[in-house]
């Protein structure tokens, strides 16, 4: 089973820039598709960013066009969220998943797709 492990979340200004990581340990990451979502206490859980298991397909919401990158490195078994030009909007709980399976687009969005959720790490930007 594998278990997942954000970090890099924080409290930072609009206009800011994070870089999330998820470490995967218990099998390897070559064999997920992988994506970001985020949570706030008044939504439900919502899409961000996703990669295919090889880098070779990105995939990211509306919101985050421009000033998200999604990438990985299979061999450190590692997932990265580069986030730029933070808005207060994109205040959030941000959860790594796993999904064992293909990718596209229509089912990356979707989390119910996903077998495998870290615990999440916090992001808060301020004005």
């Amino acid at each position: 089973q594998v278990q997942l492990a954000e970090s890099g979340g924080g409290l930072v200004q609009a206009g800011d820039s994070l870089r999330l990581s998820c470490v995967a340990s218990g099998g390897p990451l070559s064999s997920y598709t992988m994506g970001w979502f985020r949570q706030t206490p008044e939504k439900e859980r919502e899409f961000v960013a996703a990669i295919s298991w090889n880098g070779g397909n990105t995939y990211y919401a509306d919101s985050g066009k421009g000033r998200f990158t999604i990438s990985r490195d299979n061999a450190k078994n590692t997932v990265w969220l580069e986030m730029n030009s933070l808005r207060q909007e994109d205040t959030a709980v941000y959860f790594c998943s796993a999904r064992w399976g293909g990718d596209g687009a229509e089912i990356v969005v979707t989390p119910q797709r996903y077998n495998y959720w870290g615990q999440g790490t916090q992001v808060t930007v301020s004005k």
